[in-house]
Order: structure tokens, then sequence, then C-alpha cells
């Protein structure tokens, strides 16, 4: 099986048509991710004000950066691939910035789980051990770019899973484990669409519905779980009942 691929995006080949289709595609994205950016950055602003300790803080600036750079990165990089095409060599920069920064996107969402919730004495190493991770994948995009996509599908999926898989088996305190196991569900259908880019049409826009989903998701489970104060968590359970 032959892992590479030379361009990055689809690898079909495109008439007038198939180009104009592709330039409404890249606007459609770029406008519809740049409207997710003030969003993140009022959620990530509520929850350091929600914060209570310095490990909530440092947790929220963690995941409202992440979160806030994964749309800026997105946007800077479709915006490229619609209006400066041509320019190969500065697309070919967003599109490593955008990967890069999905790296770092899965372990700011993470960061909030492994740092506010009683771990293992095993499983607290992945507290740091996600960051490592991404450093790690930031570097093969660096190096490997577009080369070989299936090892770098991998990276994201192993990423994604193993610290998933630790908080999933969190004995302790296992609130907002059925909100997280959903928007990772939203992450794993989208993922899908993203393979389709090329072959279904608007696949990649589709994809990041599907990201903006599984974000929302797990937003809502840190902002309830993690930082909405004990009182009013009791009452909304109460009032739900």
């Amino acid at each position: 099986m032959d892992f590479k691929r030379t361009k990055f995006g689809s690898n079909k080949a495109m008439g007038g048509l198939g180009k104009s289709l592709k330039s409404r595609e890249e606007g459609e994205t770029e406008v519809m991710i740049s409207l997710w950016i003030l969003p993140s950055l009022v959620g990530g602003s509520v929850l350091y004000f929600l914060s209570v300790d310095q490990w909530h803080r440092v947790a929220a600036w963690l995941y409202g950066s992440g979160l806030t750079g994964l749309f800026i990165t997105s946007t800077l990089f479709h915006t490229a691939a619609w209006k400066i095409s041509h320019l190969r060599k500065v697309e070919q920069r967003f599109h490593m910035c955008d990967r890069m920064a999905i790296y770092f996107f899965i372990a700011a969402s993470y960061s909030p789980w492994l740092m506010l919730r009683e771990l293992g004495p095993w499983a607290c190493h992945m507290r740091w051990l996600i960051w490592v991770m991404a450093c790690v994948g930031s570097m093969y995009v660096f190096f490997f770019h577009e080369r070989y996509k299936l090892v770098e599908l991998l990276g994201y999926v192993a990423m994604g899973a193993v610290p998933a898989m630790v908080i999933l088996l969190m004995q302790v305190e296992r609130s907002g484990v059925c909100e997280l196991a959903v928007g990772g569900v939203f992450y794993l259908v989208g993922v899908v669409f993203f393979k389709s880019d090329g072959l279904v049409p608007f696949a990649h826009a589709i994809w990041h519905l599907f990201v903006a989903a599984g974000a929302c998701v797990h937003y809502y489970a840190i902002w309830r779980y993690l930082y909405l104060p004990r009182p009013l968590l009791q009452t909304s359970s109460i009032s739900a009942k």
C-alpha cells in the first residue's frame, strides 16, 4: 500500500467547473469557521472567570487557547486556499499550521479533565504526556507534511483515543463521561467526511460542522461538570428530574 500523496487537499483532477466549486467551498468554509472564533473566545473567558483556584484557571486558559487557536488557524488556512491558492508555498505553510493546531486542540480539550479530576498513579502522567504527543505530532507535520496520509490520520485518532480511555476508566468521578463520548462520536463521524474530500460535495465543510458540534458538546460538559458551581449544578440536576 502506498501511503504517499504528493498534494494536500483533494487529489482529483478538476476542470474549470470543479475548480469553481472548490473555490466556493473554501469560501463558505472560511466564513463558517470564522463565525466560531468569537464564541470560543467568550467561552474560554467564561470558564476562566468561573475558576475557583489556580488549577482551574490554567486549565481554562489552555482549553480556551486551544479552542480559539484551532478556529483562527483554520480560518487563515481556508482564506489562503480561497484567495491566494496560486501562492502554493504560502498556502502550504498555512495548511501545516492548521494541521499542527489540531494536535494542540486535542491536548487542550482533554486538559481540564486530566487536570481537575482525580486520576490514578499511572493515569496522572497523561497530564503531561498528551502535550508531548502534541509536540511529536507537530514535528511530524513539519517534516512529513502530507506525505503519509494514513499515518497522519492514525496519529490524530490515537491522540484522541488514548486520553479518552484514561478518562472513561476513571472510577471516582464519572459525571460528564457520556457527553465526552458523544462529542467523540461527532468527531469520528466527521472524519468520514474529512476523508471523502473530493468525492462528496462540500465534504470538507460538513467535516467542520461535525467538529463544531463535537466542540460544543465537550464545552458544555467541561462548563457543567468541571466549572459550574456545585449549588447551581445541583439545582439544575433537580429541575431536570
